[in-house]
């Protein structure tokens, strides 16, 4: 039942709401955790959708076995489990985005537009709780680590202040006055050098490491 709703709202609603998104085909669908990993394999979609609890793989394992695997698939969390411990492992993981089911269509629409071209994506009331706990955990800023982005130049830590501010490589171009090319240029020279898989490890580091405060 929620696989055919959730086919629905791809078929039929575009993330502005006006019309149909002709662009986002369903190409497989399961109910088990071990095979959407052999679906993932065989159909290399951009975007897979899991949920969590699922039969044999739950969707952790379903994320971890397509990052290690190095498929060229994003994966995006769709649950009603919304704690805290589970959208961090979903993070861990590999997901690259995490919506609650109550997500209404567009939301769902723009979700999978964004994870597919390497957006991260949390719902936003669990995104402010994550949020929350990363500032706790922060140390002082007298005793902050920074170690970690030694390797990283001025303009590397620019775009990756951008990052952890959630803006799209252009946006960041556009601030920066540099072309989307050179962007994504800079954005590859951060996750390489800070050995990160993805966008949504570096917004995590840039967090841990005090480059960038919550709410600022």
């Amino acid at each position: 039942m929620h696989r055919s709703g959730l086919r629905m709202v791809l078929a039929a609603e575009s993330a502005d709401g006006r019309g149909a998104a002709p662009e986002i085909v369903v190409v497989g669908e399961t109910g088990d955790g071990a095979e959407a990993v052999e679906l993932a394999r065989r159909l290399l979609p951009d975007v897979l959708i899991t949920e969590i609890v699922l039969p044999r793989l739950d969707g952790h394992a379903v994320a971890r076995a397509v990052s290690k695997a190095g498929l060229p698939v994003r994966v995006l969390v769709l649950t009603d489990h919304d704690t805290d411990e589970g959208v961090l492992a979903a993070i861990a993981a590999g997901a690259g985005g995490f919506l609650r089911k109550d997500a209404q269509g567009h939301e769902v629409i723009a979700a999978v537009r964004a994870v597919a071209v390497g957006g991260a994506v949390i719902t936003p009331v669990v995104l402010a709780r994550i949020l929350a706990r990363v500032a706790e955990a922060l140390p002082a800023p007298e005793t902050t680590t920074t170690s970690k982005l030694d390797a990283l130049t001025d303009r590397e830590r620019e775009v990756l202040v951008h990052l952890a501010r959630g803006h799209s490589n252009a946006e960041i171009a556009g601030a920066l006055l540099v072309s989307e090319t050179t962007i994504k240029t800079h954005v590859g020279h951060v996750l390489t050098k800070l050995r990160l898989r993805d966008r949504t490890q570096a917004v995590v580091l840039a967090y841990e490491t005090g480059l960038v405060k919550p709410g600022s």
